[in-house]
């Protein structure tokens, strides 16, 4: 059995399904697949994503799901217009969008979902 043969399934928590389910359907434009008891699924590309309805947990302090993106000024500028703004972060130099210039040439952009889970985009050099 080898796994790079099948397609990854992503999981994120909510507590919040509503805004969750608009969060990622029509800020972020993702396919709804199926909303049930249990869960939003969404296509993200050839990636399954599944929004777990749950009754309580903390968010990570870190990335949770992140996009690849070809051009992050852009998609950084889409997501302001539609009121998420890039998260700042305390010792990371951030340009005017909230975009971090990495010591290897990549750039990257974080924002929080409802919930407060950390997304990001990153554009690699």
């Amino acid at each position: 059995m080898m796994f790079n043969d099948f397609e990854l399934v992503a999981f994120a928590p909510t507590t919040q399904p509503e805004k969750a389910k608009t969060f990622y359907g029509e800020t972020l434009g993702l396919k709804l697949e199926d909303d049930n008891p249990f869960a939003i699924v969404f296509r993200a590309g050839r990636t399954m994503l599944r929004i777990q309805k749950v009754k309580e947990f903390s968010p990570f302090p870190f990335t949770l799901l992140g996009w690849k993106v070809s051009d992050i000024k852009s998609i950084a500028q889409q997501l302001k217009d539609r009121g998420v703004a890039l998260e700042r972060f305390d010792g990371v130099e951030q340009d005017s969008l909230g975009i971090w210039l990495s010591p290897g040439g990549s750039k990257l952009g974080w924002f929080k979902d409802p919930d407060g889970n950390i997304l990001s985009l990153t554009e690699f050099s």
